[in-house]
């Protein structure tokens, strides 16, 4: 686990281009400890299970 936000954006819009949908994308980050919440600008990245907010992807 990194707390390097480009390394952790990397990684999920890698992640992200493996699936189908959206909830199977935010599925699959909460099982690498990443919790994702769709905001209005974009997604919201938080470090589980402190639910600890690391930033935000705009996609």
């Amino acid at each position: 686990m990194t707390e390097n936000m480009t390394e952790i954006v990397a990684f999920l819009l890698k992640e992200r281009a493996k699936v189908l949908s959206e909830a199977e994308w935010r599925f699959r980050m909460r099982g690498y400890g990443y919790n994702l919440r769709r905001t209005d600008v974009g997604v919201e990245v938080a470090r589980l299970p402190q639910n600890q907010v690391l930033g935000l992807l705009e996609i």
